[in-house]
């Protein structure tokens, strides 16, 4: 091994390696014995394409060069297309119009109104028609309206199906056609926060004439409804504590194999499914406990929960049929991959991969999940990577630079899961902590509300400790601690940046730094968010001065790094300029890179790339170490 300083250390994990071999995985529909799913590929410019996979096991890009399947319902979409009988019907990005793809033929467009937006649908074959959730932008100045509707699937014609509430999702239809059961909830709630179950009986031609609530309410978040092949309705609460399975049984919910972990999570997307029916007697799931998530089946009769002896600790967009469980999996040592797990003999099958880079694992650093002492006398979760590199050792007296993580959402959370992203750090020598702060999804709705009224606080306040908590142990270097975060995990970020002084650096990428410029211009979905969060605006407008980075440039005292795309709906550009122009006034080195064409998030790879490249850069010329490999310099003010 080569002894060379922490950061310095060369590593095959480049970042054309990961755009170029690299693609996003997401929705998973089955269509008999078919299977389709969604990819983002960096490639080609971030573009979303929907990919079938035959029985016969011949893999096919269905969605044309012109097209990009996914949906702006909500600005993050999901649920993006449906399949029925080999035809697909998707959104198309550009315009937002609902196509139909005949296999092997060009997509017809379904919908021609300009203003409507579609996701989120499921079939119903007695009557020819799919419903979905639609938002109307039709009326410019004035909240967008968001309904349930039903398209004829062959002209395309529309009939509402509910309305009168700000948000809808989740349509399910009885194995019968007779009911419809959706999710529904009002601001200033997100769905995690508290939702509504409502069944509606259906006439014959698709119009709901009666409807019922069946669960939820306030102060609980449903997830996932669906209906058995018998016709009883399943579905996710959190009314225990925990989001765990329920049924709905002569008018009452009745809990299915209770256990203190989650069976479902925030509902970011549309189209998010966590178990899936096997037969009418028994049904796979995965749950999440202290941040790993595992699968396991669930004998409907006896409320039996048997858990399955897989390799996974991450698992997102599960289904079943014939016998197979399908999924997006990941585990420490393998990346995001399309999964057909036999529920027989257990066998496993990797029908593809986020990548095809195969990396030695001398060069991989795997995660400890790590709980650590917070304030007010609680704890925090986090995963910590150790810089690994098997041709590298740096100098025995030298402790490696940190690299905190702050997730967005920020009622997400990181994963164990193998990310090429993570490991272009701990490859070349940075130590690395991945942190599931109070406010994070899977460890129960009471540590998820810990950023009820304290986002800025707690959050801060848990990344901070993680890193006190690794200089404590003597693990990484304190004058050297880093932290970075995209959108809500950058405005954590900056808020770690400029009131406390434990951090020497940062990087946001498209973060918050004025929350009042947040609330005034934001899209539906997130423009009462900050109400829970914060306080309602403008009565509690003192936390949102207080608690915004952009008013206390003044305390700040460390060099950071801007990355920002042009068109982000969701944290306009001129935040990040704000904040950068700031810092130049006041003469801290700082950054700013500016996508053009990108959004909330980076898609194309030249940009993911770029980010990458320029913020090991920028580290590199704030701490003081030499790149092993040269990338193309930033420019940075304030700094000689």
């Amino acid at each position: 091994m080569k002894e060379s300083p922490y950061g310095s250390w060369r590593s095959p994990i480049t970042s054309d390696l990961i755009v170029g071999e690299t693609v996003g995985l997401g929705q998973i529909v089955l269509d008999g014995r078919d299977i389709y799913w969604s990819e983002i590929r960096p490639s080609e410019g971030g573009r979303s394409v929907i990919v079938r996979r035959s029985a016969d096991g011949q893999v096919t890009d269905l969605t044309p060069p012109s097209f990009n399947a996914r949906t702006r319902v909500h600005e993050y979409g999901g649920g993006d297309f449906a399949v029925a009988d080999g035809t697909v019907y998707f959104s198309n990005f550009s315009d937002q119009r609902l196509y139909r793809q005949v296999s092997g033929k060009t997509p017809e467009v379904l919908t021609r109104e300009p203003s409507l937006r579609f996701a989120d649908g499921t079939f119903d074959r007695r009557r020819q028609r799919l419903f979905c959730v639609c938002e109307d932008h039709g009326k410019p100045g004035e909240e967008t309206a968001n309904k349930l509707v039903s398209l004829g699937l062959q002209d395309g014609n529309l009939l509402e199906a509910d309305s009168g509430n700000d948000f809808y999702s989740s349509p399910c239809l009885s194995p019968d056609s007779r009911f419809l059961a959706w999710l529904t909830w009002n601001h200033p709630n997100m769905p995690w926060d508290g939702t509504e179950l409502w069944v509606g009986e259906l006439d014959a031609e698709g119009k709901v004439i009666e409807k019922e609530k069946a669960a939820g309410g306030e102060g609980e978040s449903i997830f996932q409804p669906q209906w058995s092949p018998e016709g009883i309705l399943y579905f996710v609460s959190d009314r225990s504590g925990w989001w765990n399975l329920y049924r709905r049984m002569n008018g009452q919910a009745e809990t299915v194999a209770p256990v203190k972990a989650e069976f479902g999570m925030p509902q970011w997307i549309f189209g998010m499914a966590t178990y899936a029916f096997v037969s009418a007697d028994n049904l796979v799931c995965a749950f999440n406990q202290k941040g790993l998530w595992r699968l396991a089946r669930i004998e409907l009769k006896k409320k039996t929960l048997i858990p399955l002896q897989t390799p996974f600790t991450e698992v997102a967009f599960l289904c079943a049929s014939a016998g197979h469980a399908f999924f997006l999996g990941g585990s420490p040592t393998l990346p995001k991959s399309m999964v057909d797990l036999d529920l027989q003999n257990g066998r496993i099958q990797i029908l593809r991969t986020s990548t095809r880079v195969e990396i030695d694992p001398g060069y991989l650093a795997k995660p400890e999940a790590i709980e650590f002492p917070t304030e007010n006398g609680l704890t925090a979760h986090a995963f910590y990577y150790r810089p690994r590199n098997k041709d590298f050792k740096a100098p025995e007296a030298e402790k490696p630079p940190l690299l905190v993580i702050s997730h967005g959402g920020p009622t997400a959370a990181a994963t164990s899961t193998l990310n090429f992203a993570i490991q272009y750090w701990t490859s070349r020598g940075f130590a690395v902590a991945d942190v599931n702060y109070g406010g994070s999804a899977g460890y129960g709705r009471a540590y998820r509300e810990r950023l009820n009224g304290k986002w800025g606080v707690v959050d801060v306040e848990d990344c901070v400790n993680a890193a006190r908590f690794l200089v404590k142990r003597e693990e990484v270097d304190g004058s050297r601690l880093a932290i970075r975060g995209g959108s809500a995990g950058g405005y954590t970020t900056l808020c770690a940046l400029t009131f406390r002084d434990v951090f020497k650096a940062g990087a946001s990428h498209y973060g918050v730094s004025d929350l009042e410029a947040l609330t005034k211009d934001t899209h539906k979905f997130e423009s009462r968010y900050l109400d829970r969060l914060i306080g309602p605006y403008p009565g509690r407008r003192d936390l949102y001065r207080e608690r915004s980075p952009i008013h206390f440039v003044d305390r700040l005292s460390c060099p950071v790094i801007f990355f920002q795309g042009n068109e982000d709906k969701i944290v306009p550009p001129d935040q990040a300029e704000k904040m950068a122009e700031a810092l130049r006034t006041k003469g801290l080195p700082v950054a700013y890179i500016l996508f053009e064409g990108e959004q909330h998030g980076f898609r194309r790879a030249e940009n993911i790339k770029r980010a990458l490249d320029a913020e090991i850069y920028f580290y590199s010329r704030i701490f003081g170490f030499a790149l092993a490999d040269p990338v193309g310099p930033v420019e940075i003010s304030n700094f000689k």
